[in-house]
């Protein structure tokens, strides 16, 4: 569970994201085809954040003994995961908000 802490705090703001991508922009046709996009684009989000984060927790260096004592550096292990975690979040969304404009802007036409 530690492992997703980092994840766990982000959610509310990944969710946040993931309605706005969802919800914008109004001037896009809203078919079927496009619900479907938009759900397989945000459960890529979220899995391509879920993996990214795992990733970043293990390859965060666990803490060792410092002059601050046994914390010391131990941040890095939930730092490391929140960064990777948001960021390939955005990345998918951002590489599908791009996808969609064009898919859909060209069908209006």
């Amino acid at each position: 569970m530690l492992r997703y802490l980092a994840l766990l705090l982000l959610a509310p703001w990944l969710l946040i994201l993931g309605w706005a991508y969802f919800a914008y922009p109004k001037s896009l046709p809203r078919t079927a085809a496009r619900r479907l996009f938009d759900w397989v684009a945000l459960l890529l989000a979220a899995v391509a954040a879920a993996m990214c984060a795992a990733y970043g927790f293990e390859s965060a260096p666990p803490p060792q003994v410092g002059a601050f004592g046994r914390a010391s550096g131990a941040i890095w292990q939930q730092v490391l995961p929140a960064l990777l975690g948001y960021g390939a979040c955005v990345a998918v969304l951002a590489a599908a908000m791009l996808l969609r404009r064009l898919l859909w802007r060209r069908a209006r036409r």
